[in-house]
């Protein structure tokens, strides 16, 4: 079971957090998102999906 390969998601951050809300900014550090155009590669679970879809107008999927 160790040679099973997990799905991975691939987030870039492509707007500036600044001036949004509190919890949005705390999502954007969540992902491992620190400035603007840098890129976070993490599972693919549901949770980071929800993280992922509460920030869309910031982020970008590659």
């Amino acid at each position: 079971m160790a040679n099973q390969q997990t799905k991975t998601v691939k987030v870039q951050l492509v707007r500036s957090p600044i001036g949004t809300k509190a919890d949005h900014r705390a999502t954007v550090r969540g992902l491992g998102l620190r400035k603007l155009n840098s890129v976070s590669e993490l599972q693919d679970t549901p949770a980071v999906r929800g993280m992922i879809n509460k920030i869309d107008y910031l982020v970008k999927v590659l």
